[in-house]
């Protein structure tokens, strides 16, 4: 994090450093069985595939390191049907996060195109997930592919909580291995 915690947990190793200076990632990543990125293009990292390449910095360095890395991608990415468009392609997708969107897009390709060997999983959270809709943590998610997950009455939601376990799931029984996946309720 570029700041430490207001309430530090006991027991918890906090790097501080920016992900855009390369001795910062190198020491947060060393001795690191799994690495999780979960940055967002946005402020110093928006525009001009910025994050792009700070998470291709990350993968080489992750796989220098011999550990397996994951990425926090958004739902832009996802599929409305299989074969169909992505969510950022459609006129309801907002237009304020379409350059994030397609930034992750980016992400995503890279790993996919990576044939350096290094075990990496993409997670895409439900198309309304977001601080602006919470969700409580229920322990239950449910695991798609490329497609997007919505629930009976259309919706696509998950706590960040659920995302979290899911994560830590993945990390715990790795079920994923250089591919993406979602989850919703």
């Amino acid at each position: 994090s570029r700041t430490a915690p207001e309430s530090p947990i006991t027991g918890v190793d906090y790097q501080l450093g920016s992900v855009q200076h390369d001795d910062a990632l190198q020491h947060a990543i060393e001795g690191a069985d799994v690495v999780v990125s979960a940055l967002s293009p946005r402020g110093e990292l928006a525009g001009n595939n910025i994050l792009r390449s700070v998470e291709k910095k990350i993968a080489k360095l992750t796989m220098v390191e011999g550990a397996r890395l994951g990425v926090v991608g958004g739902a832009g990415s996802l599929r409305t049907a299989e074969g169909g468009p992505m969510l950022h392609e459609g006129s309801e997708f907002p237009e304020a996060v379409k350059p994030e969107a397609i930034e992750m897009v980016g992400v995503l390709d890279d790993l996919n195109a990576n044939t350096s060997g290094i075990d990496w999983f993409y997670v895409s959270p439900a198309a309304e997930f977001g601080s602006h809709n919470p969700g409580e943590a229920t322990g239950v998610y449910r695991v798609g592919g490329d497609v997007v997950l919505t629930d009976a009455e259309g919706k696509s939601l998950i706590s960040g909580a659920d995302l979290a376990l899911a994560v830590v799931d993945e990390i715990l029984h790795p079920k994923h291995s250089c591919t993406r996946f979602t989850v919703a309720y």
